[in-house]
């Protein structure tokens, strides 16, 4: 949970002053970048599944990608924002307070409660918790050390990206690129289930909606030269989940391609959209679209980062017409609480039988916890009231876009409930900003299976509302004359 003491405190009369203003805030953007490796130089555990893995090899290099934000009026400050963009599976509240206690006393003139952490969700990145798994290797870099080192880094490029900043200009746009795919099916007899077989006669249809949105930001020095962009699209970084190797996933290839092309100081920050009920997995049609990736001579990675970068150079034709060096930069960050999913009798008994039916093979540790914090939560419920879930909600508003953060993998049909009643020209959802427990829509809580379980979800259906409902309050407060 948030250390919620650092908030800036605002009356229900301050904020509306600020948003009142917003329209007059047209001051000089400011921008910096940086990009810091956070890949271990040791075999480390990796998190992501529910067994045990080791990478003793690294694919390719994990990074963290920062950029800074500050709008001036003369040498007066504004406003700021700090995002961090990481490849990890998600955010731990502990690796955040970590990267404040570290970067506060560096960059005195930043509030460190507007510095944004987010994960792409890797599965091939190291695990960031102990007690999640059995680490059975005494050469393997325990957790608490990655958590150390990755918190060290962070705070390295938040501050370098900080002290980088100049005057630039922004820009925006989108273009489309089918890269996740919902990785939900439901059936004849009402179930769903996450990568559930779709050949059987009971297969009835695609759970949920896709996002094929692929919307960019752009950062240019006062020359021109591109400096950072920031790619924002509903579909997490685990095309090659299951390997036991370091790898950044899709993120890779789409930097190394956009570097290639555009300079290699350019940096790229993965942003990922709402998309708890996606992935990059092709669920029909796979061997022809498998066939048209080989007669290209493509690897999945090199087609995924094929079509983002394709998307991207789209949104980037369009945004070079439009730069702008001064504009409104807005960010409000908000305590929100959210109800906690509650876990019933039924339930309970369910997982009591889950437990007992599991393994006692060390590999299955991971599979046996995540159903016993279940019970632990049921457990609680009996013995008082149970506490929402507080979330910090960054609502940001840079000229004509909306960027709007949340803690969890959150399912699709919540970030286009967003988008769709936002007032904002385009409007990033950044999901991963925080631990990272599913999200699912009631469609998919009545029909069950993993993601969609109390076991997957801190925040149930209803908080899911919530969570929409305050989002797009607090994004449409930005734009008071619309």
């Amino acid at each position: 949970m948030r250390n919620h003491s650092m908030l800036t405190k605002c009356s229900a009369l301050g904020l509306s002053a600020l948003f009142a203003a917003v329209p007059a805030l047209a001051a000089t953007l400011h921008v910096g970048a940086a990009a810091v490796s956070i890949t271990p130089d040791k075999p480390v555990a990796l998190c992501g599944q529910m067994s045990t893995r080791i990478a003793r090899e690294v694919q390719s290099e994990l990074q963290a990608n920062a950029l800074a934000m500050e709008s001036r009026e003369e040498e007066k400050a504004l406003d700021q924002a700090i995002f961090v963009a990481c490849d990890v599976a998600y955010i731990p509240e502990p690796v955040r307070a970590r990267a404040i206690e570290l970067l506060g006393p560096r960059i005195p003139d930043f509030d460190v409660t507007k510095l944004v952490i987010s994960a792409t969700h890797t599965h091939t990145a190291p695990v960031l918790m102990e007690g999640v798994y059995i680490i059975p290797d005494a050469d393997v870099m325990r957790p608490a050390e990655f958590l150390e080192f990755f918190a060290v880094r962070i705070a390295d490029a938040a501050e370098a990206a900080w002290k980088a900043r100049k005057p630039s200009k922004a820009g925006w746009g989108m273009g489309d690129a089918v890269i996740g795919y919902n990785r939900r099916s439901f059936f004849a007899d009402g179930h769903g289930q996450m990568y559930g077989n779709i050949t059987v006669n009971e297969f009835r249809g695609i759970e949920g909606p896709e996002d094929h949105a692929v919307e960019v930001l752009f950062f240019w020095g006062e020359d021109d030269s591109l400096l950072a962009t920031a790619v924002n699209l509903a579909c997490t970084a685990q095309e090659v989940e299951g390997l036991s190797v370091v790898n950044a996933d899709f993120w890779h290839p789409v930097r190394q391609g956009l570097k290639a092309k555009y300079g290699d100081g350019l940096v790229v920050l993965g942003w990922i959209g709402a998309a708890g009920d996606q992935s990059p997995h092709i669920r029909y049609r796979q061997a022809a679209e498998d066939r048209m990736r080989e007669l290209r001579g493509l690897s999945r990675l090199d087609e995924i980062a094929r079509r983002i970068i394709r998307a991207w150079e789209e949104a980037y034709e369009g945004a070079q017409k439009e730069k702008f060096a001064e504009l409104p930069l807005v960010h409000v960050v908000k305590s929100i609480e959210l109800p906690r999913r509650l876990v019933t009798e039924e339930e309970y008994k369910s997982i009591q039988a889950e437990i007992a039916a599991c393994s006692t093979d060390p590999k299955d540790f991971r599979r046996i916890a995540w159903h016993q914090e279940a019970v632990k939560r049921y457990e609680r419920q009996q013995a008082g009231p149970v506490p929402p879930y507080i979330m910090d909600l960054h609502v940001l508003r840079l000229g004509d876009v909306a960027i709007a953060t949340n803690d969890f993998e959150l399912y699709t049909q919540y970030g286009i409930q967003m988008k769709a009643k936002s007032k904002a020209l385009h409007t990033f959802v950044i999901e991963l900003a925080g631990p990272g427990t599913y999200v699912p829509t009631p469609f998919a809580a009545a029909g069950g299976g993993y993601s969609a379980i109390v076991q997957s979800n801190e925040v149930g259906p209803e908080g899911g509302q919530v969570l929409v409902d305050e989002t797009v309050a607090a994004v449409n407060a930005l734009w008071p004359d619309k």
